[in-house]
């Protein structure tokens, strides 16, 4: 699989279970806009089988290689961003990983009893990032026990392997001279936009200013019956030049931890 190949198939993967993604796209390209995508996001665990450093090998066969680290000490998560060496143009990806040995023993019991009861082999597939959730997540049960500790958690159990977000790369909408103008359209237009830590979260000093929309509330099956969950939410990232004049390429911990939010805010009304 090449790169266009493996992108195209995580777009597709999230629209499916994001559909508000893919009606702000069409909004945007319906005001001529040519839609860039700043970078794709991928959650995971720190275990051996499943992390980083597993699902980081499908982006480097296609030319990607490590940029940066982050550390989310609040949410016990870890992060590293790729760029592409052989195409400046193609989003950045960023993988985060939960780090389970700081979480409770029912939660680490919890994960390790999902990927021990995964046939084996399917760790071993190098398109994994693409597979959804490959264990049995359909108990309710066992979703609102990992979402007492961590949404994150939850949030894997049910949807797994795939892309979290996309981002729109701002700095290439014509028709938007600021993140603020383009949340106040998106709002305009109906979007609720993820108002933790403030709508828009860093700032120019930053060099990196996002804000997102909530996460779509997506039906899911489980064995005792029906339950609308947070899936996935649509990013938009500004980039601001660096003291050499080329545009700041990394991220910003402390936004990027409110960013996370975008899949939890809206859960206490569902459940």
């Amino acid at each position: 699989m090449d790169k266009n190949q493996l992108l195209t198939k995580l777009w597709e993967q999230y629209i499916d279970i994001t559909p508000s993604a893919l009606k702000i796209h069409e909004l945007l390209e319906e005001k001529g806009e040519e839609i860039k995508n700043d970078h794709i996001a991928i959650r995971t665990f720190n275990d051996k089988r499943v992390n980083i450093d597993v699902l980081e090998k499908a982006f480097l066969n296609v030319g990607y290689q490590a940029k940066g680290e982050y550390n989310f000490e609040s949410k016990k998560l870890y992060a590293k961003h790729y760029e592409n060496a052989l195409d400046k143009d193609a989003p950045r990806i960023f993988i985060s990983e939960l780090e389970l040995e700081k979480c409770s023993d029912q939660l680490q019991t919890t994960v390790k009893q999902l990927l021990d009861n995964c046939d084996q082999n399917a760790f071993n597939d190098p398109n994994l990032v693409l597979n959804g959730a490959i264990w049995n997540g359909n108990s309710q049960a066992v979703y609102k026990s990992l979402l007492e500790e961590s949404e994150y958690a939850a949030w894997m159990y049910v949807y797994g392997f795939r892309a979290n977000h996309f981002t729109i790369n701002t700095n290439a909408l014509k028709g938007f001279q600021t993140l603020e103008e383009l949340n106040n359209f998106l709002e305009a237009n109906g979007w609720e936009l993820n108002a933790s830590g403030g709508k828009i979260k860093g700032n120019p000093e930053q060099l990196l200013e996002q804000s997102s929309t909530l996460a779509d509330l997506y039906n899911l099956e489980f064995k005792e019956g029906t339950l609308k969950v947070p899936s996935c939410y649509y990013e938009f990232a500004l980039r601001y030049p660096m003291a050499n004049g080329e545009l700041y390429q990394g991220f910003v911990a402390s936004s990027a931890d409110k960013i996370f939010e975008s899949t939890d805010v809206k859960l206490q009304k569902t459940l």
